[in-house]
């Protein structure tokens, strides 16, 4: 089945759209295909505010209308407790919030941009997804998300190349209570780190202290700042340690 196919069965339909890769292309091809379309972005304590800008942004460029919706997520226990099956719980009150505001808007399909890259077996969310009746039109298509950057790039999307972006909470150990405190301080010291120019890398709590994952290739970039990086990293967090289990 192609997302042309997917669009003549589903006419009219509401995304869940991050702003990512993924769900950016759904969009753009949905609002190519599809009769009618709504985008829905949750923002929560889990999602930085730049990905809020830029899911606006993406709405905007592929010309469909756009809601950003409000989810207080450390209000749920299960959320906040930061288990190994987290992300369910997270889902299901997020896709509880869409799904809502999508049905007083008149749409019954949600879609998301899970692709045939995801893993399900590690994947907690996929299983709420499934039972909330969630379509993932990009996996059903069999797209991976090596096809989805290609086509993307085709379609002048300038998310083609944008880096894989997990939530705030990821950056918390599992089993350590998640609160607003340590997602505003991640959050501060990704922004700062972006700021500087590193791209694809996640400033992880360990300790109280910053733990740096970034690839290799910007090994040069933080020892150019190392001095600024130490002085500002430290007024929020014990340490600040450097991964050498970096990514290629």
């Amino acid at each position: 089945m192609t997302l042309e196919e997917f669009f003549k069965k589903y006419p009219t339909v509401a995304i869940a759209l991050s702003g990512g890769v993924d769900s950016t292309y759904l969009t753009a091809q949905a609002a190519r295909y599809a009769q009618k379309v709504h985008a829905y972005t949750v923002r929560s304590a889990f999602q930085p505010e730049f990905e809020i800008e830029e899911a606006a942004a993406m709405a905007k460029r592929c010309g469909v209308s756009h809601t950003i919706l409000k989810a207080d997520i450390l209000a749920v226990p299960e959320v906040a407790a930061n288990p190994k099956n987290r992300c369910y719980y997270c889902k299901k009150m997020v896709f509880s919030t869409l799904s809502a505001e999508a049905a007083r808007d008149g749409f019954s399909i949600i879609l998301d941009g899970t692709n045939a890259s995801d893993d399900v077996a590690d994947r907690p969310g996929m299983k709420a997804l499934k039972e909330m009746g969630v379509l993932s039109p990009l996996r059903l298509c069999g797209l991976t998300k090596a096809e989805i950057r290609k086509q993307s790039k085709a379609l002048g999307l300038p998310t083609w190349n944008k880096p894989s972006y997990a939530c705030l909470a990821t950056r918390i150990p599992t089993g350590e209570q998640i609160t607003q405190e340590k997602l505003s301080r991640t959050e501060w010291a990704e922004t700062y780190l972006r700021n500087l120019g590193f791209r694809d890398f996640r400033v992880r709590l360990f300790n109280n202290c910053a733990k740096l994952q970034i690839t290799a290739a910007q090994w040069p970039l933080a020892e150019a700042h190392r001095e600024a990086i130490l002085n500002t990293l430290r007024t929020r967090y014990d340490g600040v340690l450097l991964d050498l289990e970096v990514r290629p």
